[in-house]
């Protein structure tokens, strides 16, 4: 039911931008945060950066480099990324945590991953 659909992965060269989007559809529950994480190769899945309720949480790595934005009307969430560097290549997975209040549940939910590819 729910769907969360990305875009703006692809390949980029060490300084370069790409702009990740994020858009969820399929529920009427609530949206309490929206976000990304991102997984390299035989690595952890760690956060990247996260938005909710016009707050931003930021894995250290990014600071001042990435900017995660939310746009309420579209349910979609976006992940600017500038100056980037190799070290940012990994797989990019949209996150949503929804919240049914009606029956005082959450819902994680993921997108299927979009690769970001950073060339030095």
């Amino acid at each position: 039911q729910v769907q969360l659909v990305e875009s703006g992965g692809g390949l980029v060269q060490a300084g370069g931008s790409l702009r990740l989007s994020c858009a969820v559809s399929g529920s009427s529950f609530s949206i309490n945060a929206m976000g990304w994480y991102r997984q390299a190769p035989g690595k952890q899945r760690e956060l990247a950066a996260v938005v909710s309720s016009g707050l931003t949480n930021y894995a250290d790595s990014v600071k001042g480099r990435f900017t995660v934005s939310r746009d309420n009307a579209k349910n979609t969430v976006y992940l600017q990324m500038n100056s980037l560097k190799p070290e940012d290549t990994a797989v990019y997975y949209c996150y949503v945590y929804l919240r049914d209040a009606i029956n005082y549940r959450g819902y994680d939910y993921w997108g299927q991953g979009t690769q970001v590819t950073v060339s030095s």
